[in-house]
């Protein structure tokens, strides 16, 4: 009988596990195709977002912290910045304390950010709504998984990018 029960009991594991991975790639599209609509509105591409939001979040940075976090060519990151600067999102500043004076710090154009924030009030809306019904132990649980799911997708991306 144990030896059944355990066999149940990996199944429905099985299946729980399958269904939180079918989650979040249902997630992960949504959100792709939020942050589509959304650069759409406010004219940044994916890429030039999510550059916006890391120099948002963690910055100011430099342009070679941005490529490692990224995983972007510096090439490819100039045309982004570029744009960036060009649209008002972004400046970059001359680094005073560095010995290459041609060294630059990102910094995020913060005055800018209600509009940002003002395209994604929908969501930030229903997300509030939906987090009302999680007690705290439930919320930092799923913070914690939300956490350390971001920890493997980066340590999958830099392992791809090896």
């Amino acid at each position: 009988m144990s030896s059944e029960t355990d066999r149940a009991a990996a199944q429905q594991r099985r299946r729980l596990t399958v269904a939180v991975k079918d989650a979040l790639r249902d997630l992960n599209i949504q959100l792709a195709l939020l942050n589509r609509r959304f650069g759409g509105r406010v004219e940044l591409r994916d890429v030039d977002w999510t550059c916006l939001d890391l120099i948002n979040r963690q910055g100011p940075l430099s342009p070679t912290a941005l490529a490692r976090r990224t995983g972007l060519h510096p090439a490819t990151l100039t045309g982004v910045l570029d744009r960036l600067q060009k649209g008002g999102w972004i400046v970059r500043e001359r680094d005073p304390e560095a010995s290459d004076r041609r060294a630059v710090t990102l910094r995020a154009v913060r005055e800018r950010n209600s509009e940002l924030f003002q395209v994604f009030s929908g969501m930030n809306r229903r997300m509030d709504e939906l987090l009302e019904r999680y007690s705290e132990t439930e919320l930092e649980v799923i913070a914690d998984f939300l956490r350390q799911t971001g920890t493997a997708g980066s340590d999958s991306a830099s392992e791809l990018g090896s």
